[in-house]
């Protein structure tokens, strides 16, 4: 099969021939059809001083996938069903796992790092990690359901409907963010964000009002962009990962106010802790999808109208792996699929 490898001690990926994956008994062996590229996939690709420490080579990276099942279990999916897949293979016998806590199991194994991912043509996950999908969904949303559980986790974690939502970065996460809390009923949609191109994706996928923060101070705007939230907004979600966006975020909350956070800093953020004890700020850190809540929340809000796939703006078949990485590394671009069904699928 072809495959995306990361090969050694330098940044870069190589397209080569592997053999095909053999699933283990209770595996499932997907022939994978779209993947989409994720900032952890970035870090990978330029190998940087996380990807170093977390990524023993060779290894196949990768982990967004909509796929069709081609051999498993008796017990799993039946082939030629539509899967997606849950990234995160958890040990199921320690303490959180046991306790229905698996999304927070300090054992688990993360696709496309701990083990072989989805950028290639098949690929091998556990049966119990394997979501099925109703055959008439669309790939372009099958692949979406790891980023959009990542959405769905953060913005339920706190109560949204009929509260005013600020959320801080406009990539893929923070615009799917920005869509399920609008589709759940915020009253107001705040979105900041530097970038004019993800500007303008975030209004189209239905933030109420979109900001850039380089443009002048953030409660300058709000005051002349968003009158009635003088006492801030009930939730954030920091999806940026940048020390403005946490400040920011932390900064406009009502008191009392809670924050889903999701983007990593590159480096250390100081915050004022003072102002979080007295202020009664509630902080929640996200990482991946409730297993499987969020998974059939996800499916719930598709059946009930939420279309994320307007944050897909760009396609390439694998073999054009370097422009798409390339495109998804310059921030012109939401999300950024890679197509294993056509190679030479071209940029659209």
């Amino acid at each position: 099969m072809k495959a995306l490898l990361k090969s050694g001690d330098r940044p870069g990926f190589r397209l080569c021939e592997l053999p095909l994956p053999v699933p283990a008994e209770d595996e499932v062996l997907v022939r994978v059809l779209r993947t989409g590229i994720c900032g952890t996939d970035l870090h990978i690709e330029a190998w940087d001083d996380w990807a170093r420490s977390a990524v023993c080579t060779p290894r196949v990276p990768g982990h967004e996938f909509a796929g069709v099942v081609e051999a498993g279990p008796p017990s799993g999916p039946a082939p030629g069903t539509l899967v997606s897949g849950e990234g995160h293979v958890v040990c199921g016998r320690c303490r959180t796992c046991r306790a229905g806590r698996r999304h927070k199991c300090p054992q688990t194994e993360r696709i496309g790092v701990e083990r072989d991912g989805a950028f290639a043509e098949y690929m091998t996950l556990p049966a119990e990690n394997i979501w099925t999908l109703p055959p008439t969904t669309a790939l372009e949303t099958a692949v979406l359901f790891d980023p959009l559980g990542n959405a769905v986790h953060a913005v339920t974690s706190f109560p949204v409907t009929g509260e005013d939502v600020l959320i801080t970065g406009a990539g893929p996460i923070g615009l799917m963010s920005a869509a399920v809390a609008r589709h759940l009923g915020a009253r107001r949609v705040v979105v900041t964000e530097t970038e004019p191109y993800r500007r303008k994706l975030a209004q189209s996928v239905g933030a109420h009002c979109v900001i850039d923060p380089g443009d002048r101070p953030l409660t300058e705007s709000l005051a002349a962009l968003v009158p009635g939230i003088d006492d801030g907004f009930a939730l954030a979600v920091e999806a940026s990962g940048h020390p403005d966006g946490i400040h920011d975020a932390l900064g406009h909350l009502a008191p009392g106010g809670r924050i889903a956070v999701l983007g990593i800093p590159a480096r250390a953020v100081e915050i004022d802790w003072s102002a979080i004890v007295l202020r009664m700020t509630g902080i929640q850190g996200i990482h991946g999808r409730r297993i499987f809540d969020t998974w059939r929340m996800a499916s719930a809000l598709l059946d009930s109208g939420l279309d994320p796939t307007p944050v897909i703006t760009h396609h390439f078949g694998y073999e054009h792996y370097e422009a798409a990485f390339t495109t998804a590394r310059e921030g012109t671009s939401g999300k950024v699929v890679l197509d294993w069904s056509i190679p030479c699928t071209s940029e659209s």
